[in-house]
């Protein structure tokens, strides 16, 4: 089999509009020092709310847009939202404007030096393990000042306004500390708490992560998730009714999504793509192989001939060369890309069945390469 050549790599495009330019963008608006416009928003901004829907991928949202009258009628310019396009990626993302090259947040789980794999959206060891808040504190992980961070000491009222069981959480110390937390339960909740934050005249930032559950669970585009965005057009369009004078609401997304199909691998069933390795990180469409010393080359053949088609299988260099990860990588973050990253194609996945038994039965999947994954809607409401 030809080994992929690198000129035929998907190559993201470093001067488009992204997901992390979107918080500085609103910030400067707002007239608060030290942010430079990115985008071009309204410039008469007073209280601002960027709320982030997990999965709402531009491609998704247009294909539904009689589900969600009032996202539809807000829709403006598309974003990418870089590799991988997952959550821990891409709410580092808008937590500190930069790519993942440079926040380090480069995938679901991904290996760090001395700790081994963790999982970032538990900060515990990958699989499973004890909580790694000490040993792997997050503050030292990701320690770049966050967007919030810099706009609370400037004086700017900042809320983070997400589930409560996320309060303290690692990635929530990682990539969004330095606004007051607060706590929701349920949309009213959240839509209630926006609506008093933006009366406020400060700036917060909103997740719901409910619409991407559903696609996971039963695929993007079913029934089911064609209700919940029914549910979250309500969700917006409420917060949309309270907005007050000279305020803003940006809604984004922090990736999209695909249903996988019958072309799937499952790497714990293939003895040799565990040869050569020494841990495996990632999730089911985006993953980081760790070789051993000397064995990057069979390893990565291996890969490569094992996959076919249904993976751009390279080498960590040919992806960041390829600007995957942003046109800058820093020295702490380059550990943490795998010596091999794998971007699953099409709807294919790379599953994990004996290590990641949930993970890997799920019907919706994202994180690699495709339009539907990584392109976002920005939609912007102003009063």
């Amino acid at each position: 089999m030809d080994l992929p050549r690198e000129e035929s790599l998907p190559r993201l495009d470093p001067s488009a509009a992204h997901l992390a330019d979107v918080a500085p963008s609103i910030l400067a608006a707002m007239g608060v020092p030290g942010f430079e416009p990115r985008i071009e928003l309204p410039h008469d901004v007073g209280g601002a709310c960027l709320l982030l829907i997990d999965g709402l991928g531009a491609e998704l949202l247009d294909a539904h847009a009689d589900d969600a009258p009032v996202l539809a009628g807000l829709r403006g310019a598309t974003l990418q939202v870089g590799f991988p396009s997952t959550t821990a990626a891409g709410l580092a993302a808008v937590g500190t404007g930069c790519r993942s090259g440079e926040h380090g947040m480069v995938g679901m789980s991904f290996r760090l030096p001395d700790i081994g794999v963790i999982n970032a959206l538990r900060w515990r060891p990958h699989p499973w393990g004890d909580d790694l808040r000490e040993r792997a504190k997050p503050e030292v992980v990701q320690p770049r000042p966050t967007v919030f961070e810099t706009a609370a000491s400037t004086g700017v009222e900042v809320s983070v306004i997400s589930g409560a069981q996320f309060a303290g959480s690692g990635l929530t110390r990682a990539v969004l500390r330095g606004g007051d937390y607060v706590g929701v339960h349920t949309m009213g909740d959240l839509a209630a708490t926006v609506r008093e934050a933006l009366a406020g005249g400060g700036f917060c930032y909103g997740y719901h992560a409910d619409l991407d559950l559903v696609g996971h669970l039963h695929g993007p585009g079913s029934d089911a998730w064609r209700l919940q965005l029914r549910q979250v057009d309500k969700l917006v369009e409420s917060i949309v009714e309270g907005l007050p004078g000279a305020g803003l609401l940006a809604v984004v997304a922090d990736h999209g999504m695909v249903a996988l199909d019958g072309d799937v691998v499952d790497i714990d069933a293939v003895e040799a793509l565990h040869l050569g390795t020494e841990a495996i990180g990632g999730e089911v469409r985006a993953r980081h192989v760790y070789t051993r010393p000397g064995a990057l080359p069979d390893v990565l053949a291996t890969w490569r001939a094992t996959l076919g088609e249904r993976a751009w299988v390279v080498s960590g260099e040919e992806a960041i060369a390829a600007g995957w990860f942003g046109d800058r990588v820093s020295d702490q973050v380059r550990p943490r890309i795998g010596d091999i990253v794998a971007a699953a194609r099409g709807s294919s996945g790379l599953l994990r069945r004996s290590t990641e038994p949930v993970e890997s039965s799920l019907v919706g999947q994202h994180g690699s390469l495709t339009p539907a994954e990584l392109k976002i809607p920005l939609l912007l409401a102003h009063r």
